[in-house]
Formats: structure tokens, sequence, C-alpha cells
């Protein structure tokens, strides 16, 4: 556990460092970083298997627009979606394995019509690929467990990260902090405290 703590300091102290952070802040990020981390990794040991249903139960388990995102990269409409603007503290987990993504403490109003994060809960949960569509290539976000579409991420977002992950409502369900234990994440629980 020590040498993955360790791992994810000097990983945001490199991806950081080239940033003009003072070192209050530099520390409250690790420290979050840190946190965020941990409470993912018990998470995954208590919920160490997934397996995906198969596209015939997501559909019936999903809402069409929800189907859409998360299975054929779709994209809802901004401003007009269950999360752009909750200010609830919580987390956001995978709409299809549950697996958690992000916290409220890294969400921010970013003027898109999306929820916006500075960081991912843990960067285990999700995965990057090239997405050539839409005259540019940007940067896609998959869960790692169900492989859902999720968003996007650019290097527009506010300090201390720099990063915008900006995400569909239609691929998460919001777990409010006084849920958590109840929800089966109590692990997450000590981020809000």
């Amino acid at each position: 556990m020590k040498s993955l703590q360790l791992t994810l300091m000097l990983t945001m102290l490199l991806t950081l460092g080239s940033t003009q952070l003072k070192s209050a802040e530099l520390n409250s990020t690790l420290k979050a970083t840190t946190e965020h981390s941990l409470a993912y990794e018990q998470w995954l040991a208590n919920n160490p298997s997934f397996e995906k249903p198969e596209a015939t139960t997501l559909k019936q388990s999903l809402s069409s627009i929800q189907y859409k995102v998360t299975q054929h990269e779709g994209t809802e409409r901004p401003f007009s979606n269950d999360y752009w603007d909750n200010k609830e503290d919580g987390i956001y987990v995978d709409i299809v394995s549950g697996e958690p993504l992000f916290s409220s403490l890294d969400k921010y109003k970013s003027g898109t019509g999306w929820p916006s994060f500075t960081r991912a809960i843990s960067t285990r949960s999700m995965i990057t690929k090239d997405d050539y569509g839409l005259f540019s290539t940007r940067t896609e976000l998959r869960s790692t467990r169900a492989d859902s579409h999720l968003g996007h991420l650019f290097d527009d977002g506010p300090r201390p990260t720099g990063q915008r992950y900006c995400i569909n409502s239609a691929s998460l369900r919001f777990i409010s902090k006084d849920k958590l234990s109840a929800e089966g994440y109590p692990e997450f629980s000590s981020l809000f405290d």
C-alpha cells in the first residue's frame, strides 16, 4: 500500500511539476489524490469482480440515452442533463458497473453544460482512447470495468490539474454522501468528513 501511495505522489509531482503551484496547494492536491485513490483501492478489494451484462439486458435496464451514450459513444444535450448543475456532495459511479469514477469535491462549473471534474477518483477507474471524430483528435474516457463511454478529457481545466474531464450525465449515477454506506460505498465516506 505504501508503494502505491509513493507511486501516486510521484506521478502527481511529475504531472504538476511544470505548473506554478504554491506549496500549500500542491500538498493539498497530493493529499486529496492519495485519499481518493486509497478509497478506490479499498472499494476494488471489496468488489473484486464484475461481469458486464449482455446488450439485451442493458437495453432493458438503461434509458435510451444512457444506452446510446455508454454503448454507442453518444453525447447528451448540454444544460439539460441530470448532473451538469448538481451541487450535492457525493460520488459519481458508472451507470453500468457501479465503479466509482468522480467525487463532487473535484467537480466545477465549466460552462459547457456537462458535468466537469478536475480529476478522476483514480487513474485506474478509466481508460483513455484516441477519438478521431469531430474534425480533430480528442481523448475519449471509458470506464475500466464496463467499458462504458463516459466523455472526453481536455487540457483546458482549472488549477491544480489543468484538466477537464467532460462527462455525460447519462453515463453516471450520483450517490450522495449520506447514502454512501447504504449504497455499498463506505470507503468514500471519509472524503466528506
